[in-house]
């Protein structure tokens, strides 16, 4: 039996419902449907049907990856989140920034509260992305 390859990237940007349960995945690594509900906010209602489908969505675009286990299904990421994150990360500059890093950069230092700690951090990576070739 040959196995896909696994993606660098998602094939398409995830849902918003989809990302809410890959983050879910990716903490706790092989999961169930019930272990997905169990990790869900008390507030946020699911069906075991809901995210019983959107895991085999997630299978579908070769997000994570099933094997059967008794009755049921365990799951788990096949895209590391580094990889969705710098995926996203690329559209969100490429679709709403015009394709400029720093128009994005410039929105992130005005729209989001930054103490001085991140601030330091952001310039260290700066420097060190300024060195790189």
């Amino acid at each position: 039996m040959t196995r896909k390859p696994e993606p660098e990237v998602a094939p398409r940007p995830l849902t918003p419902v989809e990302l809410e349960l890959m983050h879910i995945v990716w903490r706790l690594g092989e999961v169930s449907v019930a272990d997905v509900l169990a990790a869900l906010p008390p507030e946020r209602e699911l069906a075991y049907t809901s995210v019983s489908t959107v895991l085999r969505i997630l299978e579908q675009k070769g997000v994570v990856h099933s094997r059967k286990q008794g009755r049921g299904h365990l799951y788990s990421a096949v895209l590391p989140r580094d990889a969705y994150e710098a995926q996203s990360v690329r559209h969100l500059v490429e679709t709403v920034f015009d394709g400029t890093p720093s128009a994005l950069v410039a929105r992130l230092v005005e729209a989001v509260p930054l103490s001085a700690s991140d601030v330091d951090q952001l310039r260290k990576l700066l420097d060190a992305k300024g060195r790189k070739p």
